[in-house]
């Protein structure tokens, strides 16, 4: 086989993320809720999914960041995943997820932790830095949607809703299709799959939540926050503004910016991104750096990994 299959074969296998994790739920406020844990150690990182998606789009970056030494957290919010799925709105403003994270970390004895998440799981981890400051030793901020998002995510959001009250029989018929499909193994396609076997009074539910609550904290709140923090964003959709990514990277005391070529590289070709939040890990909690994994079949020049990185 030459070089180029090679590599196109490797980047395909790289794609199915099958390394062990542990899977957990604990209650809180009458919900009960699913976590996955990879890797172990006190040094932590709790990641968080973004809208109506789970803990499967982000299960690869999590076993890539275990295998360079740290513990990382995904938590399915109320509404998401394999946690419970309240129909009421008030259950899923960005401040009442704040509280479900604080209340993980106090199930699990964790007195601080690196906080971030993509897209709304990236607004969630700032407010939980606002309320509890204390216990944020730095933020990892993917895609954050601020003010200059709110057309587009108001452009995106609104019909959603609009669709899932009014077309409620098609999506049934949609979830019930979607229920029927097998696990794939590739996390954000499975992530997405998902989505599709949600209950339209759920997926309301949620949808709502987004709209009546506060989407991220104030401007002054923002500048006031000093824990080091790495921003991603990137510019190729209206909903995630590559703008608002770089004003929240201004106004943080301690940020840097990141450019991603989409919401895509980080899960399909993640090695560069990757390697910087193992980086950013490793300065927040005064380490040496890490090694990652390569891609499994692709030599380490082809791999795209950071210069000095080593496969583990």
């Amino acid at each position: 086989m030459d070089l180029s299959a090679r590599h196109r074969m490797g980047r395909i296998r790289s794609l199915f993320e099958n390394r062990p994790f542990q899977e957990a739920w604990f209650e809180t406020a009458g919900l009960k809720l699913h976590y996955e844990v990879h890797g172990t150690g006190p040094e932590t990182l709790i990641f968080l999914h973004g809208i109506l998606m789970d803990a499967q789009m982000n299960r690869r970056l999590a076993a890539d960041l275990a295998e360079a030494g740290n513990r990382v957290i995904l938590l399915d919010l109320p509404g998401h995943g394999k946690s419970d799925k309240p129909r009421h709105a008030a259950s899923h403003r960005m401040d009442s997820y704040a509280y479900f994270v604080r209340d993980l970390m106090d199930e699990l004895g964790i007195e601080s932790a690196v906080v971030g998440g993509v897209s709304l799981g990236a607004n969630v981890a700032l407010q939980v830095a606002v309320k509890w400051p204390e216990r944020v030793r730095g933020l990892i901020i993917e895609m954050p949607v601020l003010e200059w998002a709110v057309p587009g995510a108001a452009m995106a959001f609104v019909p959603a809703l609009l669709g899932v009250h009014y077309a409620a029989p098609l999506v049934r018929l949609v979830a019930s299709l979607a229920r029927r499909v097998p696990q794939t193994g590739v996390g954000p396609l499975d992530s997405a799959i998902s989505v599709l076997r949600m209950q339209p009074e759920e997926a309301a539910a949620v949808l709502h939540g987004m709209l009546v609550g506060p989407i991220a904290p104030t401007m002054e709140e923002r500048k006031a926050m000093a824990q080091p923090a790495l921003v991603i964003g990137h510019k190729a959709d209206v909903i995630h503004p590559f703008t608002d990514a770089s004003h929240l990277t201004a106004q943080l005391q301690q940020a840097r910016l990141v450019e991603a070529s989409s919401i895509l590289e980080l899960r399909i070709f993640p090695d560069r991104l990757t390697a910087e939040i193992a980086g950013f890990l490793d300065t927040v909690w005064g380490r040496e750096s890490s090694g990652l994994r390569s891609v499994p079949g692709v030599p380490d020049d082809e791999a795209g990994q950071a210069v000095g990185a080593q496969p583990a």
